[in-house]
């Protein structure tokens, strides 16, 4: 069966050593779209034999992670599947088992040298400007020297060999590609702990899950080689190998490669902030893939209809804070007055802001409406509507000198005369009022003239419309405030 003809068998298979980041997310985005898009299978493997650095608390975010995503997998932790288990550290078994077949094959042998023997040996390379790696001294061990050796109590590591010549091979993004082996060399599979590293673990996953497409990153394109090395050694055909897509790297706004130590890359960074999910997901798929036709709001299953390895470019993507932003607040404005309610009631409850009686849903329900328009993030709900819950109101600090002028003064005392006398309570009346008042009667811009009563009534300048605002706070309160701002 030639590869067109297999069922198409992507993974995603993140090292959890932190919040999952967007180099990641976007990795598993495409992953995901492809299989989806090809009627294939989706695979979600945990790379944790790193027990340093990966913890549980790592793993279960990277599961929650994609699970908010809606990036559903086929086979994987919580899912099981027929090629189990997915977390590599339940899996070492199985790559001893391989580990030692590639030495009895003869495909990798044990190499004794110490730490301090190949430094001196990386240093002796670069005092002759030759390329770094190790020499292949353990390739054919004397008897003698394996005898000190483990006099010494030296517990060896694996290498595999890399045999002479060039890795040759057509990636899916790039077209062919080609190493030379002199800038290959052995390299360690198996730790002298018998911990495996990863590229032993990974191949051997590959192969067993019958994973048939790989897409990842391109930081990952030197390592590939090595990989094909293992293919080999586990009798693997290389007409049969893993079609393989390196994505470019997604750069910041500086031109730097966005890193994992950054924290407002992480996808818990902008879940916090209020990102939606199908904006990030829709934004990450336009960094390296196109749709065509210049299209840019595109939805998940647009998505998986579109989907091409053919269309991912082969140059960097940048990464792009402000499009991110309008992305997010387009499918805001997209979401019914009820979705959009719902989204936003966990981040006024985690700010304090409501405490979530039904009084209080009542009124976020009725303020939805009109902070839709005007928001870009879910987060950015709190500040909005605050000033329709907070208990003990108070102007902020910051915005107490524009109430103190002598014409924010005038301002506020002629909207209390036109106010407080109106019999209907609602904004097409105070709107009426005060454009009469203020703009007609005082000859004031609306800018001048409403910014004060902002201020006034919500405590910032920043808030939803004016008189919908004070609508929803009723005249009672509005006019209170209203008094508060006299000095």
């Amino acid at each position: 069966m030639s590869k067109s003809q297999k069922q198409v068998r992507v993974r995603f298979a993140p090292s959890p050593t932190g919040d999952l980041h967007v180099g990641n997310i976007r990795t598993a985005l495409f992953d995901w779209a492809y299989a989806r898009h090809t009627g294939g299978k989706f695979i979600f493997r945990i790379e944790d034999t790193d027990k340093e650095r990966v913890t549980d608390e790592y793993i279960n975010a990277a599961i929650e992670t994609l699970k908010w995503l809606g990036l559903t997998w086929d086979e994987g932790p919580e899912v099981g599947g027929p090629n189990g288990p997915y977390l590599q550290s339940q899996r070492l078994d199985i790559y001893k088992k391989y580990s030692n077949q590639f030495i009895n094959d003869g495909f990798a042998y044990h190499c004794y040298c110490s730490a301090t023997e190949l430094e001196a040996e990386r240093e002796a390379q670069k005092a002759a400007n030759q390329a770094p790696g190790y020499s292949g001294k353990c390739r054919n061990i004397s008897e003698t020297d394996l005898a000190r050796y483990k006099s010494e109590g030296r517990q060896p590591v694996v290498r595999m060999r890399m045999p002479e010549g060039t890795t040759t091979f057509k990636d899916a993004i790039r077209g062919e590609v080609t190493f030379d082996h002199k800038f290959v060399p052995d390299f360690v599979l198996v730790r002298a702990d018998g911990s495996p590293l990863y590229t032993l673990a990974v191949a051997v996953d590959d192969v067993l899950m019958n994973v048939t497409h790989i897409l990842r990153g391109e930081d990952l394109l030197s390592s590939t080689p090595r990989q094909f090395q293992v293919y080999r050694a586990m009798g693997k055909s290389e007409a049969d190998f893993p079609v393989m897509a390196h994505l470019p790297f997604v750069m910041g706004t500086d031109n730097a490669k966005l890193s994992k130590r950054n924290g407002e890359v992480s996808i818990a960074w902008y879940r916090e902030r209020g990102f939606l999910p199908e904006a990030i997901c829709n934004y990450l798929a336009l960094l390296g893939w196109s749709p065509g036709d210049d299209v840019e709001n595109i939805s998940m299953d647009q998505l998986v209809e579109l989907f091409t390895i053919e269309r991912v470019h082969s140059s960097p993507a940048r990464f792009d804070m402000k499009k991110l932003e309008a992305i997010n607040g387009d499918k805001i404005r997209a979401l019914t007055m009820d979705e959009l309610t719902n989204r936003i009631l966990p981040f006024l409850k985690r700010d304090q802001v409501i405490s979530g009686n039904p009084e209080e849903i009542t009124i976020v329900k009725s303020a939805v409406p009109i902070i839709q328009e005007r928001i870009a993030t879910l987060a950015e709900a709190s500040s909005m509507l605050k000033f329709l819950f907070v208990k003990d109101f108070k102007v902020e600090e910051s915005e107490l000198p524009k109430l103190q002028e002598p014409q924010a003064q005038e301002v506020l005392r002629k909207t209390l005369e036109v106010l407080e006398p109106l019999t209907e309570w609602n904004h097409v009346a105070i709107e009426n009022a005060l454009r009469t008042a203020l703009l007609d009667g005082m000859g004031l811009k609306p800018r001048i003239a409403f910014g004060s009563v902002r201020v006034a009534v919500t405590g910032s300048h920043i808030s939803p419309p004016l008189f919908e605002s004070m609508e929803l706070l009723g005249k009672e309160r509005s006019i209170d405030r209203l008094k508060q701002g006299i000095l």
